[in-house]
């Protein structure tokens, strides 16, 4: 599997068997790929502070792989009111994963408007509000609402409230 951590509140702190010992925060992105197998364990790095992450398995376009860690900061300006990239097998900017795959992370203000174009035909998206409300071609969603949206290859995304979300764009086959 190549699993995604984004952590949302807080800080987790990750070990593996692999010799990684790093804290991941808010606006990091982390990504392994389990591959041929590994150990690893994720927990709150305060005593005192909650953590609220998103971990996202994602099946491999190859299997058996060395496994692997990677972790990056992105800054949170780069989303304001457009898409930032954070997870892509071709692009340099964002962590690269073992897959046709893409997360995009985004920080609307209420009524801006984004058209989002779906990286490969036959991909499909999965859209999940993490704070404030948007719409995802007319379909009011609301903090923690998620949608599908496949068979086409562009979606209108409008945040009718200022708004946090992630785009995850994956094959469907």
């Amino acid at each position: 599997m190549e699993i995604v951590s984004i952590p949302l509140e807080g800080s987790l702190e990750h070990q593996d068997n692999m010799g990684n010992k790093t804290v991941i925060k808010s606006n990091d992105v982390q990504i392994m790929s389990a591959g041929t197998g590994v150990v690893h364990a994720e927990y709150n790095h305060s005593k005192d502070d909650p953590v609220k992450f998103l971990q996202i398995w994602v099946f491999p376009k190859e299997k058996n792989i060395k496994p692997r860690y990677d972790q990056k900061t992105f800054k949170p300006e780069d989303r304001e009111n457009q898409l930032q990239t954070v997870v892509s097998p071709n692009d340099e900017n964002a962590i690269w994963i073992n897959q046709d795959a893409f997360f995009s992370l985004g920080k609307f203000e209420a009524g801006k408007t984004v058209e989002y174009d779906m990286q490969n035909m036959g991909n499909g998206a999965y859209i999940f509000v993490l704070n404030g409300a948007i719409e995802v071609d007319g379909e009011a969603l609301h903090q923690r609402d998620a949608a599908g949206v496949w068979d086409t290859q562009k979606v209108q995304i409008k945040a009718t409230e200022d708004a946090d979300f992630l785009i995850i764009d994956v094959p469907m086959n």
